[in-house]
């Protein structure tokens, strides 16, 4: 997916009341952008970080800026969540996820469970119905392993919810995939960070050992582009 071009250059001074951040551009201007991201950032909002956001030029827009990217050491990140479904999307219909190929029709947003959405719902007349629910993953924790993706990295009722729904999919005879979006360059493997959210984890367990499935892909990021790369284990959680 290519990223609003072109990207501005800057250094992170602080994110706050969750949506909004601070920002030192490289002309010395200060700006404040929108902060696309309601978690808790663990790691990726230290002042100084160098961070790339975006430019809007929607008059309705109250921010125009958007915070797109920072660099963690080596690594690129992609903060803005409100990507994912796109990323994916793409990578579908580019063929780059066979886990999810040769289904007929795509559609994203489509009501589905108790008055939720499904990120993308795949259709085939022979494959039947394939429920897609995306979530971003961008925490990384080296303390104890490094390289490890986790997810989530603040609680998520709303994700526990999620996997109830595909849950009940999957009892109704369809295809349900929880696909674990990691907007990083420096992970090799992904698993549940079951001490932040142990409901979403045991709820994840309920949810595989009844047929939901689970797969990870990380991505290639730069400031002109985030795409889908590599499929990423998915380690099992204590």
């Amino acid at each position: 997916m290519h990223l609003p071009s072109p990207l501005i250059r800057g250094k992170l001074i602080q994110r706050y009341k969750r949506f909004l951040a601070d920002i030192e551009l490289e002309n010395g201007d200060v700006i404040t952008a929108h902060c696309a991201n309601p978690g808790a950032m663990t790691g990726l909002k230290d002042a100084g970080l160098a961070v790339w956001v975006s430019t809007s030029d929607n008059p309705k827009r109250k921010l125009k800026h958007s915070w797109e990217l920072c660099q963690v050491g080596d690594a690129m990140v992609g903060i803005n969540t409100s990507h994912p479904n796109a990323i994916v999307e793409e990578a579908i219909l580019a063929g780059k996820i066979p886990e999810l190929a040769g289904y007929e029709t795509l559609k994203r947003e489509v009501k589905y469970g108790q008055n939720s959405r499904i990120d993308i719902l795949l259709s085939d007349p022979d494959k039947g119905l394939c429920y897609v629910e995306i979530k971003n993953v961008h925490l990384k924790r080296d303390n104890a392993q490094p390289g490890l993706a986790e997810f989530p990295d603040a609680v998520t009722k709303r994700g526990a919810k999620h996997l109830d729904e595909m849950t009940e999919m999957v009892a109704q005879g369809h295809r349900a995939v929880m696909l674990y979006l990691i907007q990083r360059t420096d992970c090799d493997r992904f698993t549940l960070a079951n001490d932040i959210d142990p409901h979403y984890a045991a709820r994840f367990k309920v949810a595989t050992s009844h047929g939901v499935e689970a797969i990870a892909y990380d991505c290639a990021i730069d400031p002109l582009s985030v795409t889908v790369r590599n499929k990423l284990p998915v380690l099992p959680t204590g």
